[in-house]
Parts: C-alpha cells; sequence; structure tokens
C-alpha cells in the first residue's frame, strides 16, 4: 500500500543511520497516555509523548489488502506492582488506541508527519507478573472485528421505538406482514 511521505521523512529514509521511533497514543479514563520508544519526553503534533525506552514492547502490525480485520498487542513491561490495580482499573474495552512510525532527527527530533501504522480499539488486557515488577499487555482490534458481530436491530416498531421514541413508521409491519394483496384484477 502507498503512504503519503513527506519530502523529510522520505529523505531521512535514504539516510543511512535511521533512527526508529514508535509512538503509542491510548484513550483511558483518566485521560490520553502517550508513550514513545526513546528516552525521557518529545513534542509531537503538539502533544508531549514520555519516553520509556526498551520497556515498550509492540505485537505484529499486519497490513494486507484483503478486508480482514487484523490485531495488535501494546506491552509495558516493568512496572511496579502498585501500579498494576491502577492499569487494571484503567483498561476500558473498545477506548481508542493509535500507533505511528517514526524517525528522528541527530538531535532526538522527530521527523514531520509519521506514518500511522495502526489504528484500533482496546480489547482486553493481560497481565504478567513476577516478585518486583510485571509487563501489562493490551490487545487492540481493527474497527473492522464488528463487521463480525451480530446485529440485534430488526425491523419492528419495538427497535424503533428504541432508536428514535415516538416514531411510527414501523407501526403497522406486524399487521401487513402475512397481508395478501392482489394486484391487477377487477
Amino acid at each position: 500500500m502507498s503512504r503519503d511521505l513527506t519530502p523529510a521523512l522520505a529523505n531521512a529514509l535514504n539516510v543511512a543511520d535511521l533512527r526508529p521511533a514508535i509512538l503509542f497514543e491510548g484513550a483511558f479514563p483518566s485521560g490520553m497516555v502517550r508513550i514513545w520508544t526513546g528516552v525521557g519526553p518529545v513534542t509531537w503534533d503538539d502533544k508531549i509523548w514520555t519516553g520509556v525506552g526498551v520497556l515498550l514492547g509492540l505485537g505484529a502490525l499486519e497490513e494486507t489488502s484483503d478486508v480482514v480485520a487484523t490485531g495488535t498487542t501494546v506491552s509495558l513491561s516493568g512496572v511496579p506492582l502498585d501500579l498494576v490495580g491502577l492499569a487494571i482499573d484503567e483498561a476500558r474495552q473498545g477506548q481508542p488506541g493509535r500507533i505511528w512510525l517514526a524517525l528522528l532527527t541527530e538531535d532526538r527530533q522527530i521527523i514531520a508527519d509519521p506514518v500511522q501504522a495502526f489504528s484500533g480499539r482496546l480489547d482486553v488486557p493481560e497481565i504478567q507478573e513476577d516478585a518486583q515488577s510485571c509487563r501489562i499487555t493490551i490487545s487492540y482490534e481493527s474497527r473492522l472485528i464488528d463487521l463480525n458481530a451480530p446485529r440485534n436491530w430488526r425491523y419492528t416498531h419495538e427497535s424503533q421505538q428504541v432508536l428514535f421514541p415516538g416514531d411510527l413508521g414501523f407501526a403497522h409491519v406486524t399487521a401487513i406482514q402475512d397481508q395478501e394483496i392482489t394486484w391487477g384484477r377487477g
């Protein structure tokens, strides 16, 4: 799939000393979490991203020409045990998350317009713990996963009232469903 790269990003790809970085942004009830794979804070898109270094892990990012729902995982290791409960309480299914692939300049500045590699919604968190710290892994699913979900809406008066209270558009559906209508006879 072709990507629209800025000239600065395209030029940075041709440099022998490539400096890649991964940025993650996720929505949680207490606010947005923005972390990246470097050390210290960095500013991009008028937002401050907290560096977590090698503590940030990422699952496989798949891109296919087929219309399929793919997912990935974002994990953070070295989390102190006292913060595990907070992490579990903050994980809400369906919250958005995005991942960007970026390139850095020599002075650790993000080159304009990183490429968005994934956008999805939080699925389930998983915790693996040892004596001192733990690893929190959060699964994200593509919005295409909704295509597999059954729809519970029907063409009935009751379903219509849930969506649009007071609308009588389907009020007579049950009365006419078995009605025999004769056309063209005199």
